[in-house]
């Protein structure tokens, strides 16, 4: 898929475009009791304040230490691409998830609990950890569904398109490569 880092700037920027309005419509609708019009109304606020932190901790935290992991439990040459590229996901699920139930816990529950409903602050300062462990375990299911079957299948139907000579050429060097090394 990406080649260069431009490229896998673009494919970030892509998994974010679609990934952030996913996720604050769910938290939001799951905090409302419901998906309804109110909460998309009230949610684009957090958009793109979202969009900003989830852009900066998938190309400085998530992809880089996600490849590393799903390479420590997957040999790219001895496994097909799609499994490499699933447990790529599942690595990058697993890292993204618990970061941005965090820093979303510090949004919703801290900063707008405390700023705006007038909570108290060492009520949020005790609470913070359970805030953030029940965001983790709601958004999981969530994020890992959506990840393998809908948000990366069409990131990289998109990606494809935008790139596709590069693709079409990267495709053709690893199908030599697999040649070669097949003989």
């Amino acid at each position: 898929m990406p080649q260069t880092k431009f490229q896998k700037l673009i494919f970030a920027l892509i998994t974010v475009i679609i990934t952030v309005p996913c996720f604050v419509f769910y938290c939001s609708s799951y905090e409302a009791g419901g998906f309804n019009v109110e909460v998309i109304k009230n949610s684009w606020i957090f958009i793109p304040i979202e969009f900003v932190l989830a852009y900066l901790c998938e190309i400085f935290i998530g992809s880089p230490l996600s490849v590393k992991l799903a390479l420590k439990a997957i040999d790219p040459k001895k496994n097909d691409p799609m499994i490499v590229e699933t447990a790529i996901i599942c690595a990058t699920v697993g890292i993204m998830c618990p970061l941005m139930s965090f820093l979303a816990t510090i949004l919703y529950n801290g900063i707008i609990a405390v700023g705006m409903n007038g909570a108290p602050l060492n009520n949020y300062i005790i609470n913070f950890i359970p805030y953030w462990l029940q965001k983790v375990v709601l958004n999981f299911p969530f994020a890992l569904l959506s990840q393998l079957f809908f948000i990366q299948p069409l990131v990289r139907i998109i990606f494809k398109s935008i790139f596709k000579n590069n693709t079409e050429k990267a495709e053709k060097k690893n199908a030599k490569k697999e040649l070669v090394g097949a003989k």
